[in-house]
């Protein structure tokens, strides 16, 4: 468990300088640009700490990424159009304990990306949600278990086989209300992501 937990934490690390060395931005840039200290993100890019989801999420709309882009791999021909479980990368957040794995082919191009979530009992993830220079749209679907998702000044109650449609433009909340884990699928799709898949943009 240790070393499939060190071996994430060196991808968030290569990923996060990857992508920060691509859009030009020091480390200094991206802490202005996210609020995240430089310090912080120089210790998560020499894979030195455990950052929390929302610290992440911070840096990926600073990046003009989703969240699940830092777990992603880099895009590549011939990447295999099917993604089976045992290569999925699960994370665990620090922070709240919730668990999310990626779904998606890795590799693969593809304007929609498919995240699974376990969120334990009363945990609570909010994310700010930064301005972002691609249109971010998400479902969410309650697979088992209760979920409370605040979007903005409103508050979804969704039970299990609800789906909920978001667009990801104003501060977020998940919350587990109940006493056992809850199990969601979250499907996102980008205006920068749709436009990749058409050769225009590359994330």
């Amino acid at each position: 468990m240790m070393e499939r937990a060190t071996t994430i934490e060196a991808h968030l690390a290569a990923r996060l300088r990857s992508l920060r060395a691509r859009r030009g931005q020091t480390l200094d840039g991206l802490a202005a640009r996210s609020g995240v200290s430089r310090s912080m993100i120089s210790l998560i890019e020499r894979g030195e700490s455990s950052p929390t989801a929302s610290v992440l999420d911070k840096l990926a709309a600073s990046l003009g990424v989703t969240l699940a882009a830092l777990f992603a791999e880099e895009e590549r021909p011939g990447a295999d159009p099917v993604s089976r479980h045992a290569d999925q990368t699960a994370w665990r957040d620090p922070g709240t304990g919730y668990v999310r794995r990626n779904l998606s082919p890795a590799g693969f191009p593809s304007p929609i990306e498919l995240v699974e979530v376990k969120l334990p009992p009363q945990a609570h993830v909010a994310y700010e949600n930064s301005p972002r220079p691609a249109v971010l749209d998400q479902q969410v679907w309650v697979l088992e278990g209760a979920l409370e998702v605040r979007v903005g000044e409103t508050t979804h109650r969704l039970a299990a086989g609800d789906c909920l449609a978001m667009r990801v433009d104003r501060p977020t909340g998940f919350h587990n209300p109940g006493p056992e884990a809850t199990r969601y699928l979250v499907a996102l799709s980008s205006s920068a992501g749709r436009s990749r898949a058409k050769g225009a943009i590359q994330v």
